[in-house]
Parts: C-alpha cells; sequence; structure tokens
C-alpha cells in the first residue's frame, strides 16, 4: 500500500532529525494524532499538509516518494551509495560484490 510506505518514510526522516510526534506535531501546528495516522499509513495529507510535512522535515519530496516513483531509481541509489560510504571498507566490498553478483544475474535472465 502506498500510504503505508510513506508514511514509513516520513517517520523515518522525523526520527532521523530526533523529533518525537509529539515535538513534530507542534512544529507544524498539527495533532501528534495527525502525525500518527500519517506515519502509519491509515490517512493522506493533502497537498497542503503534504507541503507543510516535507517542509517540516527538512527533506525532498524524493525522499519521500523514493519507494513509490518509479522513476526515482537515481536518487534512491544516490541514498545507498551514502550509506555504503560510512561503512567499514571490508563491509563496502562485500556489499559491492554481492550487487555485482545479483547483476550478472540480472543480465544472464535478460540474454
Amino acid at each position: 500500500m502506498i500510504d503505508k510506505r510513506i508514511g514509513e518514510r516520513i517517520k523515518q526522516c522525523r526520527e532521523s532529525l530526533g523529533l518525537t510526534q509529539d515535538q513534530f506535531a507542534e512544529k507544524l501546528g498539527l495533532t501528534t494524532n495527525y502525525i500518527s495516522t500519517v506515519e502509519r499509513g491509515a490517512s493522506f495529507p493533502r497537498y497542503e499538509k503534504l507541503i507543510a510535512i516535507i517542509n517540516g522535515l527538512e527533506t525532498s519530496a524524493d525522499a519521500i516518494f523514493c519507494d513509490v516513483i518509479t522513476h526515482a531509481i537515481e536518487y534512491r541509489s544516490g541514498i545507498l551509495s551514502e550509506k555504503l560510504k560510512e561503512l567499514p571498507y571490508e563491509e563496502q566490498q562485500r556489499i559491492l560484490e554481492i550487487v555485482e553478483f545479483l547483476i550478472q544475474q540480472a543480465k544472464r535472465k535478460e540474454g
């Protein structure tokens, strides 16, 4: 369900700012209950509130919709690249080997 994935992304972004639902709701002038329903995917914000939420998260719309927009692959690969750089060298190498293997497998299926 799209609303649930977007809600989860909103929650992740909020938590990365170190904000509780109460703090975030207060920052936006919304209720904690409303933020909770959005994060659970039980409701989807209207345009004005969605813009306020994205701005309140100090992020881009790509960061929120990257899981549901099919043309967000470049954004997601950039995020994964940044996360990969944060890992120890040995872990980076291990992950890259796995990705290369998966790419080879995918090409074999195509060919």
